[in-house]
């Protein structure tokens, strides 16, 4: 940790946490001065009005934050690695000394558990520090020549101005992880936060504007998302636009970006299959799956969503599932042992509910939960859906939500043909023993992350991304660095 992030780090909270636009170093309301109401999904009820910008207003917002950052990255992508390193340190030491106080905003907006919510902003310091560091290593090569009068080098240098328009199941992490990389890279930063949850990302703008970053290199504004989106993709100045949310809005913002050729870095959900094998311990993978299952209360691209069960071992493992399944505790993300919170909007939750009943229509079995909780708040019960059908909506359908539906396979390509059988390609799930039966499922999963006898496929020194309708492009890592760089290539001639 540099000095400065200690100074920061022991400082610890200075006043309270912002809930306005940021825009060429300016906290400010929206230019029409409108307002959004946000509400708490673990109560229905209404917590705070934030500025939120509509119609011509919205594009108005955008575009002077676009203005602000192409006049930053002027100056940004000339300034060294190592000093970008040090913004982006501060602001992880900036969060660690507030991790208490966002963990409780982000459980207000999202109904995600306090726990989880703090371990997704101590999460987002992994991330901040380590491409802080990956900016210094932003290599170019030189290559050999044919003569030796003749010199060939390659170079890499930040895109542009970049936009990101992330989702609210992850308020944090979706917008830290571009961002980190795109700043890390020398470039400006345009965000627009999911309405649902923005004073998760409004924070992060603070940690970042209050270590030093130089007004115009981190933006973001809030409003209606088409007029917004229509700003980044027409405006030629915007180089690189990633997006989280589902494959609809990325197919219309694939072709928005044919008219001025914008780099799109898309992450589009999953639809992740388990398979499991008879050769793994059946009740402490259930235990496993039941918690890693529920995280978020399923509203997790990269969750574990659909079960292939050996059929030596389903019964087993079913039984084992049920009975986890009812241990969880459900609450309010501030309430004490909180394991599942509600689903973010009572329309997500009816959503839920539809596949569901559909999905029973067709077949499926109920085992466990099967409907919404009478409480206040979005609360849908963890669910257990066992023998359902091909072609039932909770295996065809991202859920996002706490629902598990269940079938059987006898071979492995019998799984395989099962878990490929999607539009999606995200993550996914391999529990085995069996070396042969690890290589070869992994091989053959038609997926852009495969977790064999582990649940977390993120972290800030791997890729993220996913293949066919799950998008394009990769996150984090050394490929996440890249998405924001041009490579360019030099000649030199007559060196004598």
């Amino acid at each position: 940790m540099t000095p400065d992030a200690a100074k920061a780090a022991d400082a610890g909270p200075a006043h309270a946490l912002e809930a306005r636009l940021l825009i060429d170093g300016r906290w400010r309301d929206a230019a029409d001065g409108g307002r959004w109401r946000l509400i708490d999904p673990g109560r229905g009820e209404v917590i705070a009005e934030v500025p939120y910008a509509r119609a011509d207003a919205a594009a108005a917002d955008a575009a002077a934050a676009v203005d602000a950052a192409q006049r930053a990255f002027a100056t940004w992508s000339r300034s060294s690695p190592y000093q970008r390193a040090e913004v982006l340190e501060r602001a992880a030491a900036w969060i660690r000394a507030r991790a208490d106080a966002l963990a409780r905003c982000t459980t207000e907006e999202s109904g995600k558990p306090l726990g989880e919510a703090k371990g997704e902003w101590l999460s987002a310091c992994n991330y901040l520090t380590w491409f802080a560091a990956e900016g210094a290593r932003a290599y170019g090569r030189t290559i050999p020549a044919r003569t030796s009068s003749r010199r060939i080098e390659v170079m890499l240098q930040p895109v542009g101005v970049v936009a990101t328009i992330t989702a609210w199941n992850f308020p944090v992490y979706n917008v830290v992880r571009s961002l980190a990389a795109a700043l890390a890279a020398g470039c400006a930063v345009v965000v627009r936060p999911s309405e649902l949850t923005p004073r998760s990302a409004m924070a992060l703008a603070q940690a970042l504007h209050e270590s030093g970053a130089p007004a115009g290199v981190v933006n973001l504004v809030n409003g209606d998302p088409e007029p917004m989106a229509r700003v980044f993709l027409d405006d030629p100045r915007v180089r690189q636009l990633a997006f989280t949310g589902s494959p609809r809005v990325g197919r219309l913002l694939m072709d928005g970006a044919s008219r001025t050729l914008t780099r799109l870095t898309l992450e589009l959900g999953g639809n992740a299959p388990v398979l499991v094998f008879p050769d793994v311990d059946v009740v402490e993978v259930a235990r496993q799956f039941a918690s890693w299952k529920q995280r978020n209360a399923g509203q997790v691209c990269v969750a574990p969503q659909r079960l292939l069960l050996h059929e030596d071992v389903a019964d087993a493992f079913t039984e084992a599932l049920v009975a986890e399944t009812a241990k969880l505790r459900i609450g309010h993300g501030l309430e004490d042992g909180t394991q599942v919170g509600p689903l973010i909007t009572a329309r997500h939750r009816e959503r839920v509910a539809d596949l569901v009943s559909r999905s029973v229509a067709a077949g499926a079995r109920v085992l466990a939960g099967g409907q919404p909780l009478e409480r206040s708040g979005f609360f849908y019960a963890p669910t257990v859906l066992d023998a359902a059908p091909d072609g039932a909506p909770v295996l065809t359908d991202e859920i996002f939500g706490p629902v598990v539906p269940i079938q059987r396979f006898r071979t492995l390509d019998e799984a395989l043909a099962r878990a490929n059988d999607t539009e999606y390609g995200l993550t996914a799930f391999v529990m085995t023993h069996d070396l042969n039966t690890s290589i070869k499922a992994s091989e053959r999963l038609e997926f852009g992350m495969v977790c064999v006898n582990d649940w977390l496929p993120a972290t800030p020194e791997a890729p993220f991304g996913g293949v066919k309708g799950s998008g394009l492009g990769r996150e984090t890592g050394a490929e996440g660095m890249l998405e924001y760089m041009e490579r360019k290539t030099v000649f030199t001639g007559n060196v004598r």
